[in-house]
């Protein structure tokens, strides 16, 4: 697939100062996109714009409507309505049995993973309504896909991403709108390296180490996150035209 496929074409990135947003920024912008860059690192946004030449930057927390709307309507207001959304923010959690969370912990967790996906959806859709089209990528995990005793509540909270993308498939897609859903597993990003240091420090529930982590991969490597990168471009090309609904696992043969 060749480069400027995406040429003028409008896209909203959450989670886009680092690890597979960032990823994905920067191959949308090298294919032509223009760019809304949402996140609340306000310095890796800074950084993240300089490699984008059409693009602008919201610092916001993608678990709050107002930040969400008011960086959509940005985007609406200097670019035109948005065809694409990756929605990527998401924090890891804790590792910790799932009874050991506080309830603050908790809903932390699943309003930036869940709520904050939804409200991205939420706020982009309309947009996608007057084009007549649009495609949505979120972000669940192979952590999604089944139980986690070492991350309980990050297991939960992208298995209600992967449901939520494609009960959204079923809402929109007589409107031309298609929402797939990524599921990563262990990338080599700093939200990875996080949640190792935290496995480190806090134990919990038998904590693996890396080499357990990486040894139980069939291709035995850790991902990177231009590879899912390659993954969302597919899905918001037009060469993924009869593809929605679908969650896909990038994890190296984890979920053979």
């Amino acid at each position: 697939m060749s480069e400027s496929r995406f040429q003028g074409r409008v896209a909203f990135v959450t989670g886009a100062a680092s690890g597979l947003g960032k990823a994905s920024a920067l191959r949308l912008a090298r294919d032509g996109a223009k760019l809304m860059l949402f996140d609340r690192d306000a310095a890796g946004l800074e950084a993240l714009r300089a490699s984008c030449p059409d693009a602008v930057t919201y610092v916001g927390d993608a678990s709050l409507a107002a930040d969400v709307n008011a960086a959509a309507e940005l985007s609406r207001q200097t670019f035109g309505p948005a065809e694409f959304l990756v929605a990527s923010a998401g924090i890891n959690g804790i590792p910790k049995p799932a009874i050991d969370y506080t309830e603050e912990e908790w809903d932390r967790l699943f309003d930036v993973n869940v709520k904050g996906a939804w409200l991205a959806v939420k706020a982009l859709v309309p947009q996608m309504r007057e084009l007549g089209k649009g495609s949505i990528v979120l972000f669940s995990s192979t952590a999604g896909l089944g139980g986690s005793g070492f991350l309980p509540a990050y297991s939960a909270s992208k298995g209600a991403v992967a449901l939520l993308a494609r009960s959204l498939a079923l809402n929109h897609a007589r409107e031309g709108i298609r929402v797939n859903c990524v599921c990563p597993g262990t990338i080599d990003t700093p939200m990875a390296q996080e949640m190792f240091v935290k496995a480190s420090e806090l134990g919990g529930a038998a904590p693996p180490t890396v080499d357990v982590m990486r040894n139980r991969i069939p291709m035995g490597r850790f991902g990177q996150a231009d590879e899912i990168a390659d993954a969302v471009m597919y899905f918001l090309s037009d060469a993924a035209s009869y593809t929605t609904g679908v969650t896909m696992p990038v994890d190296g043969g984890l979920k053979a």
